[in-house]
């Protein structure tokens, strides 16, 4: 069974003057402002499309560990991810890096280390990502 989960932006204006609200239809999380600025300088109190990734792509890794780990027969008590998405005007997304510290009972760095790195690149949003350079910190805690 597959599921759809939508969102809308409605824009106003130039790129660089004009800005625009982000809406998440599907959870009907709160609208978000963004803006050219927001993007390609400081956030300002607005969010950006490469912060939406960056929250995207930390849940799902987040998301394929666990299901990993607790297949393994070591669940993880804990885990703690992020991701930085590097954001370069003229070209584009240029590198996601993902952090993740653990704390799973049983295992060594190592095993949660290569686990880490199944978990990055089996996760759909890293899958649907494929045409950028994704790096990965693991450790436990």
């Amino acid at each position: 069974m597959s599921t759809v989960r939508t969102a809308h932006t409605i824009w106003a204006g130039n790129l660089v003057e004009g800005s625009g609200v982000v809406a998440f239809d599907s959870s009907g999380i709160h609208e978000q402002p963004v803006s050219w600025p927001s993007r390609a300088e400081e956030a300002n109190g607005k969010t950006s499309p490469e912060e939406l990734i960056a929250a995207a792509h930390s849940s799902c890794f987040s998301m394929a560990l666990t299901h990993g780990l607790s297949g393994a027969g070591t669940p993880p008590a804990q885990l703690i991810s992020g991701a930085e998405v590097t954001f370069q005007p003229g070209e584009g997304i240029t590198g996601i890096h993902l952090t993740v510290e653990g704390i799973v009972p049983g295992i060594d760095n190592d095993t949660f280390a290569a686990a880490a790195e199944d978990a990055k690149k089996n996760c759909p949003v890293s899958q649907a990502l494929a045409g950028t350079t994704i790096t990965l910190t693991a450790r436990l805690a």
